[in-house]
């Protein structure tokens, strides 16, 4: 794989970051609004900024919980290769998706892809747009469980359950072109060190690589604080040894 085609997989890669970074629906007691800041590192560069935005709308507001996750390529990668990405979803308080949008900026490719479930129960109505070029460039509808997840509403519920080093976590996800029951294993206690500070973690493995929900063969690990907030502080994807790993680390936390 030629420089460029390494640099426009590094911005895809980056791309499945912004899914995957989202917190808990928060607790009466929290925050209405919290933001996250995450850098994003590949080899050697500081490869981009993620900036994830919770809100929890009032009760009298009936609507439900948004997350919506920024993420942009930053210095040498941004060069060669722009990412400019927005991603937003919103979820019931099982975390079972309603509905997400995607907006998507890569290079020279703008799309916009909006999932809706359960319109009706049981489907999932995905539909991808080419802006460039103004014409749908994927349509699909898929069977899928009653209750589902994206990727960030899967996540908010891990944070959710109680869970220990040795167990496994099998949950229904489906990013709107794939619909697949996802293992998680609890692999072990870890000290992870970020600008954020320094924490007690534990470590998961989420196995949507290698063809299960993502084509692309890799590994994707994260970590929570092992504490009753288990904040999401780090996340490794580890690719092909020709690529190499993407970390993503907290930088800041802020509440609102």
């Amino acid at each position: 794989m030629g420089a460029r085609g390494e640099f426009r997989l590094a911005g895809a890669c980056l791309a499945l970051l912004i899914p995957l970074s989202v917190p808990a629906a928060p607790a009466a007691q929290q925050p209405a609004e919290e933001v996250f800041d995450y850098r994003v590192d590949w080899r050697l560069w500081h490869a981009g900024d993620i900036r994830l935005t919770y809100q929890t709308p009032p009760a009298e507001a009936q609507q439900p919980p948004q997350a919506i996750v920024t993420l942009k390529t930053r210095g040498f990668v941004d060069s060669l290769y722009s990412v400019e990405n927005k991603y937003s979803v919103e979820f019931d308080d099982g975390f079972c998706a309603a509905s997400s949008l995607f907006e998507v900026k890569e290079g020279r490719k703008r799309r916009r892809i909006g999932v809706t479930y359960q319109d009706p129960p049981g489907k999932v109505n995905y539909l991808e747009r080419d802006l460039v070029k103004d014409r749908v460039a994927l349509r699909k509808i898929l069977n899928v469980p009653l209750c589902v997840h994206d990727e960030l509403a899967a996540l908010a519920r891990l944070r959710n359950m109680p869970s220990e080093p040795g167990d496994v976590i099998e949950l229904p996800i489906s990013n709107g072109k794939k619909s697949v029951l996802a293992r998680v294993e609890v692999q072990g206690r870890e000290t992870i060190e970020t600008r954020a500070g320094t924490f007690d973690a534990i470590r998961y493995e989420a196995f949507l690589f290698n063809n299960i929900l993502y084509r692309r063969r890799g590994r994707l690990f994260f970590w929570l604080t092992d504490d009753e907030r288990r904040l999401p502080i780090q996340f490794r994807i580890r690719l092909r040894v020709y690529f190499g790993t993407i970390t993503l680390q907290l930088v800041n936390k802020e509440s609102k």
